[in-house]
């Protein structure tokens, strides 16, 4: 099934797993929280996938020496990384004029509202488009608030668990989480008011259980 027929929730787990599969792939022997800050999300999630792929037969796990494991993929994870990147590639395109206009929507509402210094709640993919729309429009993206993504910058605006470690240095939010986690949405609403938070209407409604499908 093509990722553009998939829901929000696939296609993160497809982009995970993906990005799990590439990295092993590479043979650079990748360390499990060396890969929860390639792909943005928590050591724990890391491990999860882990454990599943291996399920499947895609990774197969040695033992390495001082206590550490070794992942190499199969012949069927290699075939499943080919097939997931020609899926990928299909739907970046389409998910790219759909975030870039969303977001150049949202973030015209923004400047209309006198907005200058922004938050994003989410990291991600969205987030990532979300800031180069904001370069083009003069706009300064403050920080990214994901509690559940791996603490990093990257060479761009901080990615924080919370938005204690921001102040009040900041003159709105966009919400560019495209998991449909409740938490955050409620954990936001309630640092800031719904009075500064914008959402593209590329983003969902908060899932009624407020967890991603894993």
């Amino acid at each position: 099934m093509a990722l553009g027929s998939l829901d929000t929730n696939s296609r993160e787990n497809t982009r995970i797993t993906l990005g799990l599969l590439e990295a092993v792939g590479s043979g650079k022997a990748p360390t499990q929280r060396g890969l929860a800050v390639d792909l943005r999300i928590a050591l724990g999630l890391v491990n999860v996938y882990l454990k599943r792929c291996v399920k499947k037969g895609l990774v197969k796990v040695s033992q390495a020496p001082a206590r550490r494991f070794a992942y190499y993929l199969t012949p069927q994870g290699f075939a499943e990384k080919s097939r997931l990147t020609a899926d990928f590639l299909a739907w970046s395109l389409t998910f790219f004029r759909q975030a870039k206009e969303s977001c150049g929507s949202v973030f015209d509402q923004a400047h209309a509202l006198g907005w200058r210094r922004i938050v994003l709640v989410g990291s991600g993919d969205l987030a990532d488009i979300a800031r180069i729309c904001a370069t083009d429009r003069g706009l300064v993206i403050v920080a990214i608030v994901d509690p559940d993504a791996a603490n990093s910058s990257a060479g761009g605006p901080p990615l924080l668990p919370g938005f204690d470690a921001i102040g009040d240095d900041f003159d709105g939010v966009i919400v560019t989480d495209l998991t449909g986690r409740r938490h955050l949405r409620a954990s936001t609403e309630h640092a800031v008011g719904r009075q500064r938070i914008l959402t593209p209407s590329l983003v969902p409604s908060p899932s009624p259980a407020g967890e991603v499908n894993r």
